[in-house]
């Protein structure tokens, strides 16, 4: 009888396929950001003028800063998975989307809507600053440059 249930076990686990096992072990751990995925279709969403690389530098940056807690992140797959903080474990995504080589859109998404609100407008607001710093830079420089001929 053993054996036969060892079989049964192990022909379920082969069939259920990996990509189920590994949501459902990082479901347990408290790490899936499959709920994350799901709730895109509610995220907040902004488009900004830079490209993938600079804004999910940035991105990381200020959410380090603003103190959330990052989780799980992935160049590959777009995304930044946080926790709220360190104390508070609500689950927020931040994806990313090329809209072109220059413009990025970013969407904020949670099962909670004050988490998914609140991180949305700190890093939105902490995204717009920079960018535009960097404008502000590049246009002194361009003056500079004129001013010197």
């Amino acid at each position: 009888m053993p054996v036969f249930l060892i079989c049964i076990l192990s022909f379920l686990l082969l069939t259920s396929g990996c990509t189920m096992i590994t949501e459902t072990v990082k479901g347990v751990a408290g790490v899936s950001t499959k709920s994350l995925e799901e709730n895109r279709k509610e995220a907040l969403k902004k488009t900004f003028n830079c490209d993938y690389n600079s804004c999910y530098n940035k991105a990381r940056r200020i959410l380090t800063n603003i103190g959330t807690y990052i989780y799980s992140q992935s160049k590959k797959r777009q995304m930044i998975a946080v926790y709220v903080s360190q104390e508070d474990t609500t689950a927020v995504g931040i994806f990313f989307k090329s809209i072109d080589a220059n413009n990025i859109q970013v969407e904020v998404s949670s099962p909670s809507t004050y988490a998914k609100e609140f991180i949305a407008g700190k890093l939105f607001s902490g995204l717009e600053k920079s960018l535009n710093l960097e404008d502000e830079k590049g246009q002194d420089d361009a003056k500079q440059e004129t001013g010197n001929k």
